[in-house]
């Protein structure tokens, strides 16, 4: 699955690298190292303009709020539970099968958190001396230092309790697609803890390679077989994992220093 992830690059460098056509620099968000669900995110999405003569579809960093709310939804309450899709049924899914067809989106990131629970503490729960036992996050991020090019679905919620000029009476929101997570081995793993994506979490966000960039965000393409066939687990070996720090668990707590990589786990020994 994907519940943290962070996104410090800057608007400038992202327009660059998804040649972005349209960015309104009044949308532009902080970098945050502890993205959670529910918080504004940066996406790349390839859409008209509104109210443009021109109806082509124009690629645009544009800012959604991470937990999607299906267009037919009759409140937002179920967004929080909304933040994943999988990508093995995301066609068939009521939630997310016409995004999946219409409204595409990249969400840029640095890399994500997963959380692995300690050999010890899970002796301790197993024994019922530790009802919620602690856990040691990761940061799972590609080895070369390139963007974590998530594979995303957006939708649009018109609140029909607000008028038409309302600041709130339209939601833009987006869900992270995940898949299976690898089992072959990392290509930079911890010196102590886990070999492989697999050992953290079975789930990982699918991450899109550039060569599939233009494909996904293209409106134009509708047809599900496909579309499918972009959700095929990037090529093995591009990602590293290390531990940081347990502060990233406070989603409170904010800073470059979430990613600072740990001589070794905090949370007992692992394996």
């Amino acid at each position: 699955m994907c519940g943290r992830y962070a996104a410090s690059r800057r608007p400038e460098d992202l327009t660059g690298l998804f040649r972005v056509e349209k960015w309104d620099p009044a949308e532009t968000l902080a970098p945050d190292w502890n993205v959670a669900p529910t918080k504004e995110v940066h996406a790349i999405v390839e859409r008209p303009l509104k109210d443009a003569a021109d109806r082509r579809p124009v690629r645009q960093l544009r800012v959604l709020k991470w937990g999607l709310v299906p267009s037919w939804a009759k409140s937002p309450e179920g967004a929080a539970r909304m933040i994943n899709a999988r990508a093995e049924t995301v066609h068939e899914k009521p939630s997310f099968r016409r995004p999946f067809v219409a409204q595409r989106c990249i969400l840029p990131a640095d890399g994500y958190y997963e959380w692995v629970t300690g050999a010890e503490e899970r002796q301790l729960e197993e024994k019922g001396k530790r009802k919620r036992p602690r856990k040691q996050p990761y940061f799972v991020t590609p080895a070369d230092g390139s963007v974590f090019a998530m594979a995303g679905l957006y939708e649009f919620w018109r609140d029909r309790t607000l008028p038409d000029d309302h600041p709130m009476a339209w939601w833009a929101t987006c869900s992270v697609i995940t898949t299976e997570a690898e089992t072959t081995p990392l290509a930079v793993a911890p010196a102590e803890g886990p070999a492989t994506l697999a050992e953290i979490h079975p789930r990982m966000p699918l991450m899109l390679t550039p060569d599939r960039w233009d494909a996904w965000l293209d409106p134009s393409c509708t047809d599900v077989a496909e579309l499918r066939s972009l959700l095929t687990p990037p090529p093995a070996g591009l990602m590293r994992a290390y531990p940081v720090g347990t502060a990233v668990s406070n989603v409170r707590n904010n800073g470059p220093e979430l990613l600072a990589e740990l001589a070794g786990p905090e949370v007992g020994t692992l394996f």
